[in-house]
């Protein structure tokens, strides 16, 4: 099967397989960013924040997507979910809160996907382990004070050995540092992501970029 990644900005992806469709992580109305609104089928939340948590953006045209937000294991039309919990601290207003934030990792048409959500800290080797193998990887890229700074983001990113990484949630200072510690200074980025489970099994740690939909 072919697998169609889109990027609607900060850590909002649309994965579509065939008529399936899981969105990432969707910006709410009260976010900072730009919200956009489609049907999706499944829905992961990691964090109860605005930026993160826009699930009733991707209810539309009939659809009623299943979210999941959480640690724990799901298995929803086949694929098997599993999330595990982190800390992260995030400003809300002009304080600073520490909320729960869940990383999934899932396979999907024999692609194993883990998508880290609004990540703070280096992962823990029990963390490492419930990750296991990944083809694709899409890690927070923030500055210091909150989420992975571009330096952890990349030694966590190398660390998980993943053919493809996409970074997420970056912006004009962390991208240049991320980019430049992966040797990805030239990458181009794209309107959308087509890939094939036999197109990425000869990479690794590939950096893809993306234009915002």
């Amino acid at each position: 099967g072919i697998m169609i990644i889109s990027y609607y900005g900060r850590q909002h992806f649309k994965l579509q397989v065939g008529d399936l469709t899981v969105s990432l992580n969707p910006l709410s109305k009260d976010g900072k960013g730009k919200a956009a609104k489609y049907g999706a089928d499944i829905t992961l939340i990691s964090t109860n924040h605005p930026d993160y948590n826009g699930e009733e953006q991707t209810e539309h045209g009939g659809k009623t997507p299943f979210v999941i937000k959480g640690a724990g294991e799901y298995e929803v039309q086949n694929i098997f979910f599993k999330g595990f919990g982190t800390e992260v601290k995030l400003s809300e207003g002009k304080k600073e809160k520490v909320y729960q934030n869940t990383s999934y990792a899932f396979t999907i048409d024999g692609m194993r996907v883990t998508f880290l959500g609004a990540l703070g800290e280096l992962l823990k080797p029990e963390h490492k382990e419930i990750i296991d193998e990944t083809d694709v990887l899409f890690v927070p890229v923030g500055t210091d004070t909150f989420l992975l700074n571009p330096y952890d983001a990349h030694k966590l990113a190398v660390g998980l050995e993943p053919k493809l990484i996409i970074p997420m949630d970056y912006d004009e200072q962390s991208l240049p540092i991320f980019l430049k510690e992966a040797g990805a200074e030239k990458v181009e980025p794209v309107e959308k992501l087509t890939i094939k489970k036999k197109d990425i099994d000869g990479k690794l740690g590939e950096v893809v970029l993306f234009h915002e939909m």
